[in-house]
């Protein structure tokens, strides 16, 4: 994402053991990552074991979260917005994070699409800023939105003569508003001011707006970012921008066999739920949105009981608080719309899908399991380290190395997303001259030893060990740390269960793991998909 507006979610797998940091779906924010496998990098990842645990190993994180609770403090505006400062003064920087709990599950029917194009539009510009004139700019975007519409009519009814006429002054009209645009100057403001990593992305359940300044530009941030929802325009380039998403799609979807592969797997998985949808929606959802769409999507969600900010680094959060007060106190108080989300169903026979397309073969095996806030959480993070970390893991040991069915496999817990009941996915790339039912019995025989065979002390620790590291690792930064926080705030009720499930990976026996695989790895709850090399 090195564009600030691309809107492709950040899957960040290396740490799928010890946080739950963007499960996101956006259909290809999952792909991306699939397609990564091709790349040795995936196959080659964590190259070495983690060391073995000592009798200095610690086995609790508290004396960390004790640090952190002194360095740490977190307040809540009369209007309901939620702020955890965390001061850092290691170096002069401070990384910004606005957690909008919102994401593709919140969707109207018929509407898909609609929370990763805001996200987009997030960038394009207020009243003030991205504006010549904002005054002479709206007549021109209102003129815009009703030729839309006319084209659309036109379309349907086959008036092709009127059609031409009404996409000749539709583009007359968005040339005149272009003029009076100023393209991406929020983001010139950002690099100009010694900011970096401008970027957003949205996945099934939030959408997150960040990056980084020097520590002497607290306030300007809070200048932007607040103006930046306080008086959004989200019409400005709005059918350019389409066009973008558009093709975002086609790439990532139409265009691209594992993307195709996975957009239908999740339609099986999922009968009733939002999960089943793509974030970045449907072709047909997104070629009907209109300007209308987004800003009644925006006023529903964007409201500041409903947003959440993290600010790490060297700040003092006595003056984050008066800023905080003058810039985003100004926004009123107002109550968040509710999109009832259905219940998905038990699960009761094995479903599958097969697609044939010019393509390696793929094999995929999915598995229902509850959400994150679930007790067993910890258990299922255990299970996919143990069979999908790195080189030690089995289906690697197994499948690629021993067997030499695969070039890739692995799995991960949290698919699409982990704030609802979710799925345990496994994945494999074929290896040249094999099938993907060689794959499947394969991967069968692996998840059938973690219900008949217990886990070694040995594996269990090293499993463990690496988790503590990942995590650890991630919080080294400030955006990391930044993302983590609110990614627990917001999906668990607090920060500090950032910390608790360490602990409670620390505390999965082998008989959890035994108990939770055989529970979860039946034939009624599988789901499979199969990409198979269309011939000729």
């Amino acid at each position: 994402m090195n564009q600030p507006n691309c809107g492709r979610a950040i899957f960040n797998f290396s740490q799928r053991l010890s946080v739950m940091l963007y499960r996101m779906f956006v259909t290809l924010l999952t792909l991306a990552f699939l397609w990564s496998a091709l790349l040795p990098e995936v196959a080659l990842a964590q190259t070495t074991a983690p060391p073995a645990p000592t009798s200095k190993t610690p086995t609790s994180i508290q004396p960390y979260l004790d640090r952190v609770i002194k360095q740490l403090t977190e307040f809540r505006l009369d209007n309901g917005l939620k702020f955890i400062v965390l001061e850092r003064h290691q170096a002069p920087v401070v990384s910004f994070l606005t957690y909008a709990d919102v994401g593709g599950v919140d969707e109207p029917d018929g509407k898909t699409g609609v929370a990763h194009f805001l996200e987009h539009l997030a960038f394009k510009g207020t009243k003030r800023i991205g504006t010549k004139d904002y005054n002479a700019e709206k007549p021109l975007l209102d003129r815009l939105e009703q030729l839309d519409t006319q084209i659309r009519a036109a379309k349907a009814a086959g008036k092709t003569e009127e059609l031409a006429k009404l996409q000749a002054e539709f583009d007359r009209v968005e040339l005149q508003a272009t003029k009076l645009s100023k393209q991406n100057e929020m983001g010139q403001i950002v690099e100009q001011a010694g900011g970096v990593g401008l970027n957003a992305n949205t996945s099934t359940e939030a959408t997150r707006y960040f990056y980084s300044f020097p520590a002497n530009k607290l306030e300007l941030w809070m200048s932007l970012e607040s103006e930046r929802f306080l008086e959004p325009v989200l019409s400005r380039d709005f059918y350019k921008e389409k066009e973008v998403i558009l093709e975002e799609r086609r790439l990532r979807v139409e265009n691209s066999p594992i993307g195709l592969m996975i957009e239908k797997f999740i339609d099986a998985a999922y009968k009733v739920h939002p999960y089943r949808r793509p974030v970045i929606g449907y072709d047909q959802d997104i070629r009907n949105l209109t300007p209308d769409d987004v800003q009644k999507f925006f006023n529903n969600y964007y409201v500041p009981s409903n947003l959440a900010i993290a600010i790490v680094g060297d700040v003092n959060p006595n003056e984050v608080k008066r800023l905080a007060q003058i810039y985003f106190g100004r926004f009123p108080a107002k109550t968040k719309a509710v999109q009832p989300i259905p219940t998905e169903p038990p699960q009761a026979q094995t479903r599958e899908v097969t697609v044939e397309l010019p393509s390696q073969p793929w094999y995929l095996e999915g598995y229902h399991r509850p959400a994150v806030t679930h007790p067993d959480n910890a258990v299922y993070e255990i299970i996919a380290g143990l069979l999908s970390n790195g080189r030690t893991s089995r289906l690697y040991k197994s499948l690629v190395e021993q067997k030499r069915l695969a070039l890739a496999a692995q799995g991960f817990s949290g698919f699409p997303g982990d704030k609802y009941p979710n799925l345990m996915l496994f994945y494999a790339l074929t290896a040249p001259g094999h099938t993907v039912d060689e794959l499947a019995a394969g991967l069968r025989t692996e998840i059938d030893k973690l219900k008949t065979e217990p886990v070694t002390d040995a594996e269990l620790q090293r499993v463990k060990t690496q988790a503590r590291a990942d995590l650890l690792r991630t919080l080294d930064s400030n955006m990391g740390m930044a993302q983590q926080l609110l990614e627990y705030e917001v999906k668990t009720g607090s920060w500090r269960n950032l910390f608790k499930q360490l602990d409670e990976i620390a505390a999965v026996t082998a008989a959890d793991v035994q108990r939770v695989a055989k529970a979860s790895f039946t034939a009624e709850n599988r789901t499979i998909g199969k990409l198979l090399s269309k011939q000729g």
